[in-house]
C-alpha cells in the first residue's frame, strides 16, 4: 500500500503546508505565552513602581513584535509554498529554534537592560533568526523551483539583507552602548512591520 495514492495533488500540497504552518503556529503561541507569563507586576501600587518595571515591559513589547512579525511573514511564506520537502521541514525547525530563545533573553534584558551581554546576545539571536528565515526561503525556492511564486516575490530580499546587517551591527555596538542596540532592534521591527511584496501577494 502506498500512502497518499489517489490523493488530489493540490489537496495534498495544502495538507502538507497546512500541517507545517499549524505546528509552527503552535510553537510560536507557546513562545508568546512564556513571555507573557514571565512578566512581573509592579511591586507597589503607584506609578513609581510601574516605572521600575518599564524596561521589562518595553523589551516585552519589542520581543512580542519580533515574534509577531516572524509569525506574519512565515504565514504568508508557507501560503505561497507549493512543496514541503525534508529540507523545508528542517529549515523550519531551525527557525523555530532561534525564536524559542527569545523568552529567555526577554527576561534577561528586562532584569539587566543596562548591561552589554544581554543586549549583544539578543543581537546574536536576532541575527540567527534572520539567517534561519533566509535559509527557509531558499529551501522553499529549491523545492518549488526558481520560477515559483516565492522566488518571484522575494526578488533580491533587500529587507532580509538589511536586517542581517542591522543585527550584526547591534551585536557589535552593544559593547559601546546597549541603547544603540535597542534602537537598531526597534528600527528593524519597524521596517518589517509592513509585510513584503511576497507576503502581500501570497494571501
Amino acid at each position: 500500500m502506498i500512502f497518499g495514492a489517489g490523493r488530489d495533488p493540490e489537496g495534498q500540497v495544502e495538507s502538507e503546508t497546512g500541517r507545517l504552518e499549524a505546528f509552527s503556529d503552535g510553537v510560536l503561541a507557546v513562545i508568546i505565552t512564556i513571555m507573557a507569563l514571565e512578566l512581573k507586576a509592579p511591586e507597589g501600587a503607584d506609578f513609581h513602581s510601574l516605572r521600575d518595571r518599564l524596561p521589562a515591559l518595553l523589551i516585552y513589547i519589542l520581543s512580542f513584535t519580533f515574534v509577531g512579525i516572524y509569525w506574519n511573514n512565515h504565514h504568508h511564506l508557507l501560503r505561497a509554498a507549493r512543496r514541503v520537502t525534508a529540507g523545508v521541514m528542517w529549515a523550519n525547525l531551525h527557525l523555530l529554534f532561534w525564536l524559542s530563545l527569545i523568552p529567555v533573553l526577554t527576561e534577561w534584558i528586562g532584569e539587566h537592560y543596562e548591561k552589554t551581554a544581554p543586549a549583544a546576545t539578543y543581537g546574536v539571536v536576532g541575527f540567527g533568526s534572520a539567517v534561519a528565515f533566509t535559509i527557509l526561503i531558499q529551501a522553499i525556492i529549491r523545492a518549488d523551483g526558481s520560477s515559483s511564486l516565492v522566488a518571484t516575490a522575494i526578488g533580491s530580499d533587500t529587507k532580509g539583507r538589511v536586517s542581517l546587517l542591522a543585527y550584526a551591527a547591534a551585536t557589535a555596538l552593544a559593547f559601546v552602548s546597549p541603547w544603540i542596540s535597542y534602537a537598531l532592534f526597534a528600527a528593524v521591527a519597524l521596517m518589517w512591520f509592513i509585510p513584503t511584496a511576497a507576503s502581500a501577494g501570497s494571501g
